[in-house]
């Protein structure tokens, strides 16, 4: 411990003071001044139990969050971790997380400063120092609290979580402070500049992936940082440890990336005209990954995202048709405005019908009952071993250098495996997986894609146990073909030229007003898939982005 003092062994006697309504917390050099109008609010309800204990019920005051926030963070702004964990829901866990904020991550001197009350949540800042041997650096940052009521007696307590302590802890996740657990990399573009934060804001996930994929690899030398430390339900998340404060430099070892700096400027740029939209940009012939940009920088969608891929999963879909005789691309194909399957009622986008029609123009338009009516024709695993054996999905073996999540096809029956068909049910991909089902069609061959390439740690890469016919291919690239000049992503694709191909998907989400529009498409020897979360249809929202990647990168 040498010098340093535990915030836990700091004590403070002096209680707070209440004027006028307003709480002011003293403890030792800092000051929260709280600005938590007691306010009227309703008088607490009480149930009677059947042992005849009164359980306080009903909604909570203003006074009763105020006070339980007040009793909360004062104890804790004083060290007081045993009053701080009493104070709340989960004091075993408060405890410990508390216990751990002081000793692992070695925070000392914390000032607590509460915002505006909203309901039964009270925002506050943190400002205080971490202490690791001689070295001492500032630390701020925002968090907040909800009061709720105690299970068995409806006392007000403040609902504990590790994201109390820290926004960017989860459950298991815990703050160490510490000689890094990997030494720092320098992350270089395909012409050897620095990837940063600062030139690309949306890569700040990759950079801890790289990190804690390549530090010791990369021959750096770790320095002293304030970080969170992943526990079991992160990791299997695929969630990296974060770097939260760093006390000094280490010495960062150099890992070279695929990605094309212009192209990922390039991608930055239009995903950042969007609340929540995600791309990425592959090379068809060898898998490397050009581009990857995510608008929301907490999370990186384009790799790690687990969504509904709609109707882009009709590429999958259509392969398996076309191999088991079900479909064929110039042949008649049923359209209905409705078709029941499992129970269930699927119908089209705006119930339309096509009379007549083939099946390339069922695909082009986006029919959803022509996949739909061939469900009771196919087994059960159909369309998950074809996104295993061709696509290269849904196996969890890629190895692009950072964690991804590769894509789920699980098996399914009824009206789930109807769904699946068209990209819902239990179908989850990113536009990592989609730009790689793009490229499998234009190469005709599955190319894991990658960040780093394989020769820098000898990793083997991801492979598909066999390929498409050549009349398959050959149906396949003429669907896409056709719906990128005459079919729903004919818009989109205006002006892209060269050997291409799309197609767009709309998924529905529960709760969601518009669905999640995504588009996944080629160009000669580029591919590239994205996303944007409730924009609606895909050649409207997500297909503009994709387009305009394929054009630059042509």
């Amino acid at each position: 411990m040498g010098n340093r003092r535990r915030v836990a062994e700091r004590r403070n006697s002096r209680r707070p003071v209440v004027i006028g309504g307003v709480i002011a917390v003293v403890a030792g050099a800092g000051v929260g001044a709280w600005a938590l109008s007691a306010g009227t609010g309703a008088g607490d309800d009480a149930r009677t139990t059947a042992a005849g204990k009164n359980v306080k019920s009903g909604p909570l005051s203003a006074t009763e969050v105020t006070t339980a926030a007040e009793r909360f963070l004062t104890a804790w702004q004083r060290g007081e971790v045993a009053e701080a964990a009493a104070a709340t829901d989960a004091t075993a866990a408060a405890k410990a997380l508390l216990t751990s904020y002081a000793e692992d991550a070695r925070v000392e001197d914390v000032t607590l400063t509460p915002g505006t009350r909203s309901g039964d949540k009270v925002p506050f800042s943190v400002k205080a120092t971490v202490v690791h041997g001689d070295v001492r650096k500032a630390l701020a940052y925002d968090s907040s609290l909800t009061v709720v009521r105690r299970d068995g007696d409806g006392e007000p307590r403040v609902g504990f979580t590790p994201a109390v302590v820290h926004p960017d802890l989860g459950e298991g996740d815990k703050l160490v402070t510490g000689e890094a657990g990997t030494p720092p990399v320098k992350a270089v573009d395909r012409d050897g500049g620095e990837i940063t934060t600062a030139k690309y804001p949306s890569l700040g996930t990759v950079l801890d992936g790289l990190r804690e994929k390549y530090g010791e690899k990369a021959g750096g030398r770790a320095g002293i940082e304030l970080r969170v430390v992943r526990g079991k339900e992160s990791k299997a998340k695929k969630l990296s440890d974060k770097t939260l404060l760093e006390l000094s430099e280490g010495t960062p070892g150099t890992v070279e990336t695929t990605l094309d700096p212009e192209l990922q400027a390039l991608a930055e740029e239009q995903v950042a005209a969007e609340q929540k939209a995600s791309v990425v940009l592959t090379r068809v012939s060898t898998g490397e990954i050009l581009a990857v940009a995510d608008s929301g920088h907490g999370f990186n969608t384009a790799f790690q995202g687990s969504l509904a891929p709609g109707s882009t999963m009709k590429v999958v879909t259509s392969s398996l048709l076309i191999e088991k005789g079900l479909a064929s691309a110039d042949k008649a194909h049923p359209c209905p405005k409705y078709f029941t399957y499992g129970g269930w009622k699927f119908q089209n986008d705006d119930k339309f019908s096509i009379k007549g029609g083939t099946f390339k123009a069922s695909f082009a338009r986006s029919c959803n009952t022509a996949f739909i009516s061939q469900a009771g024709k196919l087994s059960d695993d159909a369309l998950t071993q074809q996104a295993q054996e061709v696509f290269g999905l849904g196996m969890n073996n890629w190895a692009i250098g950072v964690p991804t999540f590769d894509g789920s096809v699980p098996v399914q029956s009824d009206a789930q495996k109807a769904a699946s068909l068209i990209g819902q049910g239990g179908v989850r991909m990113n536009p990592l997986n989609m730009a790689s089902v793009a490229a499998t069609v234009k190469s005709g061959t599955f190319h894991q894609p990658y960040l780093v390439a394989p020769s820098v740690d000898d990793r083997e890469l991801a492979t598909a146990s066999r390929t498409m016919s050549a009349g398959t291919l050959s149906q396949l690239r003429e669907l896409m073909a056709y719906t990128a000049d005459y079919g729903t992503a004919a818009e989109a694709m205006a002006g892209v030229g060269g050997d291409a191909g799309a197609k767009t998907g709309s998924a529905e989400v529960d709760g969601q007003k518009k669905p999640n529009g995504w588009f996944t498409a080629y160009r000669d020897d580029l591919a590239a898939a994205g996303v944007v979360q409730a924009g609606g249809h895909g050649g409207e929202t997500a297909g503009p982005i994709v387009a305009a990647l394929l054009k630059a990168g042509g």
